[in-house]
């Protein structure tokens, strides 16, 4: 059985084609948060690696340093989430 990856910081699956990825990567740049980037298009199994963690084909696939992950979050969403992971 594989084990889940672990992240120390935050790490974003996405694709330059995916709108949802442009602007949850556009939020996450003007928040300045300090992220890795995956584009799955580029990444020898990247997109695989995003299917493992969150059971879908859907990106953005956003991963927290907590072990928690949200696929194509809303911007209100990603913003909780942040806000929860800074308290």
């Amino acid at each position: 059985m594989a084990t889940p990856e672990s992240f120390d910081k935050i790490t974003m699956f996405g694709a330059a084609w995916c709108g949802d990825c442009r602007r949850s990567k556009a939020l996450l740049d003007r928040l300045e948060v300090d992220y890795d980037y995956v584009d799955v298009e580029e990444e020898f199994e990247g997109a695989a690696r995003a299917e493992a963690i969150s059971g879908r084909k859907s990106i953005p696939v956003i991963v927290f340093p907590d072990a928690t992950h949200v696929v194509e979050p809303t911007d209100a969403e990603l913003e909780a989430k942040l806000s929860e992971l800074a308290a």
